[in-house]
């Protein structure tokens, strides 16, 4: 039997720390989905479809990706659904801080109560841990430089992006 886990997030854009939880974790389980969620309590920056496009670019240009990682998106519904849906057992989550984990406990413990859902958090590597989608839009829209904070596939994107 194979386990299969979701990496969910809003991922508005994706960054090089989202990738590195991604990358560990296709390490770790037989089949990952990345999964682009609807947040209600963000503005996003890119449709859903744009982030969908910008994480499977950015995984296909990343020769150290492993080839067990499927890109979806997910917007009715609650989240264990899909993971009902796909057979997934495991949720994987990126944390940066206690704050991270203080917004994310309730959720894991509604998770396991509903779908009887795990969730494994994963520390990022210490070169991404400061890094949020949010400071890279912020970053960007003023001129400045998040190639360091991001794949290249986005960086292009932001670039063409960025008003003349």
């Amino acid at each position: 039997m194979s386990k299969i886990a979701v990496v969910p997030g809003s991922f508005d854009p994706v960054t090089l720390g989202h990738l590195d939880v991604i990358r560990r974790a296709a390490g770790i389980f037989d089949q990952v989905h990345v999964l682009v969620v609807h947040n209600p309590g963000k503005d996003a920056m890119l449709p859903i479809s744009e982030r969908v496009g910008l994480i499977q670019k950015s995984i296909d240009e990343d020769p150290e990706m492993p080839g067990n990682i499927l890109v979806a998106s997910w917007s009715v519904g609650l989240l264990v659904d899909y993971c009902t849906e796909v057979g997934a057992s495991v949720l994987v989550k990126g944390i940066r801080s206690q704050i991270d984990v203080a917004y994310e406990t309730p959720m894991v413990l509604m998770n396991r109560s509903l779908a009887n859902v795990e969730t494994v958090f994963m520390l990022p590597d210490p070169a991404h841990a400061h890094v949020s989608s949010t400071l890279v839009r912020q970053v960007s829209s003023l001129g400045g430089d998040v190639s360091q904070y991001v794949p290249p596939a986005v960086c292009r994107f932001l670039d063409k992006s960025r008003p003349v």
